[in-house]
C-alpha cells in the first residue's frame, strides 16, 4: 500500500532530507492583452490620490481660491494700492480700503449669479439665478463626461473637441431637416450625442488597440475640431453666405422650448431650457451607470487596478473604449445645450472653454455624478456672476479664471490644504497608545 504523498514528504524531512521546494506562487497578474508593455496599474494611483479626498477637501480647496482670489482684487484696487503707499503711518487704512474692494466685489458676483434684491422686479430678481443655470448646463454634462474618464483611470482631454463635432453634428441636422416638432428635436440631440461619442471612440480604440496615450490623442484630436469647424462654416451647406461665421438658424422644432415661458412669469427674458432637465437626467443616468450597473462595477475595477481586473477576466480594452464613448456621448450633449438652446446655430466659438473647464468641475466634483452636477452650478454662478462684477466695480473678470485655476492648484495638492488647515492624513494610520509601564501604574 503505497503512502500518501505528503505522508511520505512528512517522513523524508523527519529523517533529515531536505524537503522538495515549493512551487513559486504566482502572482495574480496576467500578461497584457496583444503582448504590449502598458504600465496601466501604474496611472490610477495619481488619479487615487487626487479624487479621494472628502468633499470637506473640496469646500475648502474652494475657499482657499476665494480668499487668495479676494486678496487679488484687493491688490488690483486702485484705492488700496493708493493706500498702500503710506501703509506705515496707517496701515488701518489700506486693510480697510482692500475689504471694501473684495466684498464689493464677491457681492456683485452674487447678485449677478444668485439673486439680485437690487432689482425692479421678482423677474430681474431671480433672472441671475437663471443665467448661472443656463452657463452649468454644458459644464455639467461635459464634467460628467470627464469624470467617467477620471473614474476609469482615462486622462480624457478632449471634451472640447467632443463639443466642436457634436456641435457641428447637431447644428446640420437641426437646421437641415424637416421633421415633426418632438422628432426633430430627438434626433437633433441624439444625432449630437452620437458625433461626439463617435470622435472619442477614436483615442479610445488607438489606446485599446495600439496602446496610445490618450492625453496626447486627444489633445491633437482639439485642434483637429478647432480647424474643422472653421472648415465647416466655408461650406455652403453651412454658410450660404460663404461669410464663415454663423451657420443658418437651427428650425423651432428642434430648438429646446424655455423652461419658464412667458405667460408663467409676465416680463421675463429668461434663457433657461429643457437641457437642464437633460443634466439632471443625464447626471442620474451615470450616477446608476458606475454605481448599479455591471458596466460600471468593471469600469470602476479597471480604474482601481487594471492589473487585477485582466486577472479577473475582464477585458481592459473593451472597458477603455466603452468609457470614452460615454465620455464623448455626453460632451456632444454638452454641444446641443448651446446649439439648441442658447445660440441655436453653429459658430467657430460654440464651445467656448466648457472642454476645459469640465476638468475642474469633474475634479471639484471628485469624479462623483453628483459632485459633478453641484460643482457644475458653481462654474456657472461663477461665469454668470463674473459680467455684473467687472461692470460694477470694475473689477478683471480673469479674477474668476484665477479662482478656478487655483480650485485645480488646491484639489491636486491635498496635502497643502491639509496643512493649513490643519487636518489629519486619514491615508496614515494613528499612532497607537503606549500602554503604560508597572512603574507608572503603581505611580
Amino acid at each position: 500500500m503505497t503512502d500518501h504523498p505528503s505522508q511520505s514528504q512528512g517522513s523524508d524531512a523527519g529523517q533529515g532530507q531536505p524537503a522538495a521546494a515549493a512551487p513559486p506562487a504566482e502572482t495574480g497578474t496576467a500578461p497584457p492583452e496583444g503582448g504590449a508593455t502598458h504600465r496601466d496599474d501604474e496611472r490610477p494611483g495619481v488619479l487615487h490620490q487626487i479624487l479621494s479626498g472628502s468633499a470637506l477637501m473640496s469646500v475648502l480647496a474652494f475657499v482657499m481660491a476665494l480668499l487668495i482670489g479676494g486678496l487679488l482684487i484687493a491688490f488690483a484696487d486702485e484705492d488700496t494700492r493708493a493706500a498702500a503707499t503710506y501703509f506705515f503711518a496707517q496701515p488701518l487704512d489700506t486693510l480697510s480700503a482692500g475689504w471694501t474692494a473684495m466684498t464689493e466685489a464677491y457681492v456683485a458676483m452674487f447678485r449677478g449669479s444668485v439673486f439680485d434684491w437690487q432689482a425692479a422686479s421678482f423677474a430681474a430678481a431671480i433672472k441671475p439665478l437663471t443665467e448661472s443655470m443656463v452657463f452649468s448646463v454644458p459644464l455639467i454634462l461635459a464634467g460628467l463626461g470627464i469624470a467617467v474618464g477620471f473614474r476609469a483611470g482615462l486622462f480624457n482631454i478632449g471634451a472640447q473637441g467632443q463639443i466642436i463635432v457634436g456641435a457641428i453634428v447637431s447644428a446640420y441636422l437641426g437646421f437641415a431637416l424637416d421633421l415633426p416638432p418632438v422628432v426633430h428635436l430627438l434626433v437633433a440631440i441624439l444625432g449630437g450625442a452620437v458625433g461626439g461619442a463617435v470622435y472619442a471612440g477614436i483615442p479610445g480604440v488607438l489606446k485599446a488597440r495600439f496602446g496610445a496615450n490618450e492625453v496626447i490623442v486627444t489633445i491633437m484630436l482639439n485642434y483637429i475640431s478647432v480647424y474643422l469647424i472653421s472648415y465647416m462654416l466655408k461650406q455652403p451647406s453651412f454658410n450660404p453666405g460663404r461669410t464663415g461665421q454663423r451657420s443658418p438658424a437651427v428650425s423651432p422644432d428642434a430648438t429646446y422650448p424655455l423652461l419658464v415661458p412667458d405667460w408663467l412669469i409676465p416680463g421675463n427674458t429668461f434663457r433657461l431650457h429643457w437641457g437642464f432637465v437633460v443634466a439632471i437626467l443625464a447626471t442620474a443616468f451615470v450616477w446608476w451607470l458606475i454605481e448599479r450597473s455591471t458596466i460600471g462595477f468593471e469600469l470602476r475595477a479597471v480604474g482601481s487596478n487594471p492589473a487585477a481586473a485582466r486577472t479577473a477576466g475582464m477585458s481592459v480594452g473593451r472597458i477603455t473604449v466603452i468609457t470614452m464613448v460615454i465620455a464623448g456621448a455626453l460632451a456632444g450633449l454638452a454641444a446641443t445645450a448651446q446649439v439648441l438652446g442658447t445660440e441655436r446655430s453653429l459658430t467657430a466659438g460654440v464651445a467656448a472653454s466648457y472642454g476645459f473647464d469640465a476638468i475642474t468641475v469633474a475634479l471639484l466634483g471628485r469624479s462623483r455624478p453628483w459632485g459633478t452636477f453641484f460643482a457644475g452650478l458653481l462654474f456657472g454662478a461663477l461665469k454668470a456672476g463674473g459680467f455684473l462684477m467687472q461692470s460694477l466695480t470694475s473689477t478683471p473678470i480673469d479674477i474668476v479664471l484665477v479662482v478656478q485655476s487655483l480650485i485645480v492648484l488646491f484639489i491636486a495638492a491635498p496635502p497643502l490644504v491639509r496643512g493649513v488647515f490643519r487636518l489629519p492624513d486619514p491615508g496614515r494610520p494613528r499612532a497607537r497608545a503606549s500602554r503604560p509601564t508597572t512603574e507608572e501604574v503603581t505611580a
